[in-house]
């Protein structure tokens, strides 16, 4: 899943050390992956519009509203490329 915002980021542990995000973007960001579509990229709104930024490359499917825990209703999109591999 997608979605573009702020995030924290920074190291964690002492033994075994790992790179790790957390923030609102990084928690609807899972909530996209969560409620996707198997083999498509789920995105919200605002990486829907990003892509529509470059119609040649992306294409952006609208899949309606869907409940985000915590947040409510939110739209959400399928991106695709437009060529096809």
């Amino acid at each position: 899943g997608l979605h573009n915002g702020s995030v924290v980021a920074g190291v964690v542990g002492t033994k075994r050390r790992f790179f790790d995000l957390w923030g609102d973007a990084v928690n609807i960001a899972a909530r996209m992956e969560s409620g996707g579509v198997a083999n498509c990229i789920h995105c919200t709104n605002d990486v829907a519009e990003e892509a529509k930024k470059y119609p040649k490359e992306f294409i952006a499917l609208s899949r309606g509203t869907i409940d985000v825990k915590g947040k409510g209703e939110m739209e959400s999109f399928i991106i695709a490329p437009t060529h096809k591999q």
